[in-house]
């Protein structure tokens, strides 16, 4: 696996590197020794599977809050996502800042997001399966999240008229929230 920290700083890109021959190719999705080397969490509490049936379907911005805040590692098994977090540690140098990341069943890219961040994605085609390893067990009551289109951040989405759930449009703007 090779690891890009992008400018958030936790915030990491991890490429598969396959072993290819005539029958495919195998590669590893995940070491805890490659993790510890660069201080990321590893001890996977859970994982769930995404199934969104239309292109264009937004979730998020997910996260949770302590102490039962939440690291995950995402990778796209079918079709393709923009993937986007936001960093919401208000100690941080990109506190508000956002990055985004394409993630397809065929670049083999991962993003593991750090405590701290608020998480979600679109669709970029129909039928599309986001596969996540959660390093903390999901607790409904630290659930929370912010608004997709929030202009405290100014996420730039892909596509217009997102899919998207009642609960996900619901989320007050950011600062307006409860802290938990």
């Amino acid at each position: 696996m090779i690891f890009t920290e992008t400018a958030l700083k936790g915030a990491y890109v991890i490429d598969l590197q396959p072993m290819e021959d005539e029958r495919g190719y195998f590669a590893r999705s995940f070491c805890r020794k490659e993790f510890a080397q660069y201080g990321l969490k590893f001890d996977v509490a859970q994982c769930n599977v995404s199934f969104n049936r239309k292109k264009g379907t937004l979730r998020g911005m997910h996260f949770q809050l302590p102490p039962k805040a939440e690291a995950k590692l995402v990778r796209c098994a079918r079709g393709s996502i923009y993937d986007v977090i936001v960093d919401l540690r208000s100690n941080s140098p990109t506190y508000c800042r956002w990055t985004a990341l394409e993630l397809t069943e065929s670049n083999l890219k991962m993003f593991y997001i750090p405590e701290g961040f608020a998480h979600g994605f679109q669709t970029l085609s129909d039928d599309t399966e986001v596969f996540y390893q959660m390093f903390e067990f999901y607790s409904p009551e630290h659930a929370s999240g912010v608004r997709w289109d929030d202009p405290a951040f100014g996420i730039r989405w892909p596509l217009d008229n997102p899919v998207i759930s009642r609960k996900d449009r619901s989320y007050p703007l950011f600062g307006k929230q409860s802290s938990g």
